[in-house]
């Protein structure tokens, strides 16, 4: 089969690689529909974290069931699944606390950009469509893998309610779906920070009501002017850096909520300032799995469509363009045709 394989910072190839077949009895292999670059992908890719020997790349899929190992019962062949980026059983007390990427038995996935992939613990973290969706649908649910499935995290965490005032900090493709996440959730005014005019549009098709340019104290400074000098109730961080981190924790007000979701580079939290600023901080690697049944349903429904968020298209056998177009910022997020 085709697949992707990393070598160095900047050099990402297509390449023959081996099938994947059943290793363990509740594992599945699934023909990948469609795959993507996600931009935690551009940090081994940009050289900010190491890289080691040569290895597959890819965590966002969906497709169609074509083995199952012999513990898998509730899946068979020819079957449309979505699955998240960490796998879960499902019956661990992780799993049943809510956190499945936290399973006790979890595995990262790390090998979806490719045409066929092996997925562990396929019972727990597998989830079939009832009848197979059409093509249209295909990108909404493959963000629902990942992206989609992280900005909701990203707002639950912040604990965004009805008629709250919710910051979105990242215009990638989690921040974007962080604004649909946080409109579904009912927030009444969503501060989208962006300072790129494509994605600026984005964010007000999906929800946004204000738009943000400033960054660092100056943005922090525009946030509170916008909240009466208080801060948000609730504010997504969806980048990972330090300078993130710290606006999204002066943006909050005292008594609200940061969801951090980007996944931290040189990260430090000042545990007295957190302390005086009565401000509340959760994150962590999202647990898709939780939501991937009601995510699922609002995507077939055409109630969210957070598909738009994949403003290029290529053939897998590109894959490298892809990489190059997100890191340029040329693109969002680019989609992969097996």
């Amino acid at each position: 089969m085709r697949g992707t394989v990393i070598h160095a910072p900047g050099d990402v190839r297509s390449e023959t690689l081996d099938d994947p077949k059943i290793l363990h009895p509740a594992d599945a292999v699934i023909r990948t529909a469609i795959t993507c670059v996600c931009g935690s992908d551009l940090w081994p890719y940009r050289g900010a974290e190491p890289i080691g020997d040569p290895h597959p790349m890819g965590h966002e899929y969906v497709g169609f069931v074509e083995e199952v190992g012999s513990g898998v019962t509730s899946l068979r062949p020819g079957q449309f699944v979505v699955g998240s980026f960490a796998t879960s059983d499902n019956t661990c007390a992780n799993c049943r606390n809510g956190f499945p990427s936290n399973c006790l038995n979890r595995e990262f996935m790390s090998t979806c950009q490719a045409e066929c992939v092996r997925i562990p613990n396929a019972r727990g973290t597998l989830v079939a469509t009832d009848e197979v969706p059409g093509e249209d649908s295909w990108p909404g649910l493959l963000t629902v893998s990942d992206v989609m499935g992280t900005g909701w995290w990203a707002a639950d965490a912040a604990e965004v309610k009805p008629g709250s005032t919710a910051v979105v900090i990242g215009d990638g493709a989690v921040g974007l779906c962080g604004v649909i996440a946080a409109k579904e959730m009912g927030a009444e005014r969503i501060i989208a920070l962006s300072r790129h005019e494509s994605r600026q549009k984005l964010a007000r098709e999906f929800g946004a009501t204000d738009i943000v340019t400033e960054r660092g104290e100056e943005g922090v400074a525009r946030i509170k002017e916008m909240t009466g000098g208080i801060g948000a109730d609730s504010v997504l961080e969806c980048v990972g850096t330090a300078r993130a981190m710290s606006q999204a924790l002066h943006s909050a007000r005292p008594g609200g909520n940061v969801g951090f979701v980007g996944v931290p580079h040189d990260v430090t939290v000042d545990g007295q300032e957190l302390f005086f600023s009565h401000v509340g901080l959760r994150g962590g690697p999202a647990p898709v799995r939780r939501y991937l049944p009601d995510l699922v349903d609002r995507v077939l429904a055409g109630r969210i469509d957070p598909g738009k968020v994949f403003d290029l298209t290529l053939p897998l056998a590109q894959v490298a363009e892809g990489y190059k177009a997100m890191d340029e910022r040329r693109a969002v997020k680019t989609l992969l045709k097996p």
